[in-house]
């Protein structure tokens, strides 16, 4: 697999919710109904600060061997993220019914398979 488009594509995923949560918290509250109250941006801010570091940690790392023992922690942790978050993501959705929460629960479900194939298998020795 090629892990350095796997690691730039999740850099810019999670670098643009990053900044949608950290700069218009606000206006992603109102596409959901919800009520833009103090602490919710706030907690908005904080999760965008946390996926911006992510994203930098991601392609800081697109250059380096993945998979196996290779960047295990980067891997795992990746790994982990995309399927937790996607498994809130399908079981929030039926109940919530909102169209923009199937087309996330689907992009971490693909980013979930994808890191779960490069924490269980080893990398591919490269030709010179």
């Amino acid at each position: 697999m090629n892990t350095k488009l796997l690691m730039t594509l999740s850099s810019v995923f999670m670098a643009a919710t990053g900044l949608a949560f950290s700069f218009f918290p606000q206006e992603f509250l109102t596409t959901f109904n919800e009520p833009a109250s103090p602490i919710m941006m706030l907690i908005l801010q904080l999760l965008g600060a946390l996926y911006l570091g992510f994203a930098m940690l991601n392609y800081m790392a697109k250059g380096s061997i993945m998979g196996g023992i290779y960047n295990r922690p980067i891997a795992i942790g990746n790994f982990m993220h995309f399927l937790v978050a996607g498994l809130a993501l399908l079981k929030s959705t039926p109940g919530l019914a909102v169209p923009q929460l199937w087309g996330l629960a689907v992009i971490y479900a693909g980013f979930a398979l994808a890191f779960g194939f490069v924490v269980f298998t080893h990398p591919k020795a490269v030709k010179a």
